[in-house]
């Protein structure tokens, strides 16, 4: 499916498209790069946990909103974590057994956006305990993802995909 060498760690490859010209499925990402990615949220979601709703918390609140930003917004494979793992992990593992459709690891990422930018906005204007219920939300959802593959977002995303087809509508 990947047109990478295996010399090339990148786990992105160039985008697909259909015979008329628009994009088709994407070309897949290495799976193992958003699980990676989960494990380094699921580090500093349960620092903000730990931390609460003072400036240090915050402040790491703001970190996690901007890299769910990132993927959200730019892609999965644009996130601070994918870049440390083409850096430094991919480069020591072999090419994956298969590569996996972005759309739902960049859908998560956008719930996780959703979820982590409620609880720190909320927090900077008061509400007690808010950042910190938002960071255990998303760490439930990263730490599923990091240590047994269950990505709750592409879980959502194929359900609301599924209903967009049901109704003839295209789930991308």
């Amino acid at each position: 499916m990947s047109s990478s060498s295996p010399q090339d760690p990148s786990p992105v490859t160039a985008p697909a498209t259909s015979t008329t010209g628009s994009p088709a499925t994407p070309a897949g990402i290495d799976p193992r790069g958003p699980r990676f990615g989960a494990a380094l949220t699921a580090v500093l979601l349960l620092a903000i946990i730990v931390l609460g709703d003072g400036a240090a918390g915050l402040v790491l609140g703001g970190v996690v909103v901007a890299g769910f930003a990132l993927g959200a917004f730019g892609g999965i494979q644009r996130t601070w974590q994918g870049a440390v793992y083409r850096a430094l992990v991919a480069p020591r593992l072999g090419p994956p057994a298969e590569r996996e459709d972005p759309r739902p690891p960049t859908f998560a990422q956008l719930v996780g956006f959703v979820i982590t930018a409620t609880g720190l906005v909320l927090a900077l204007v008061g509400v007690p305990y808010a950042l910190v219920i938002a960071a255990a939300l998303a760490f439930v959802a990263a730490f599923l993802n990091a240590v047994f593959d269950f990505c709750l977002g592409c879980e959502i995303y194929g359900i609301w995909a599924r209903l967009r087809a049901g109704r003839g509508a295209s789930p991308a």
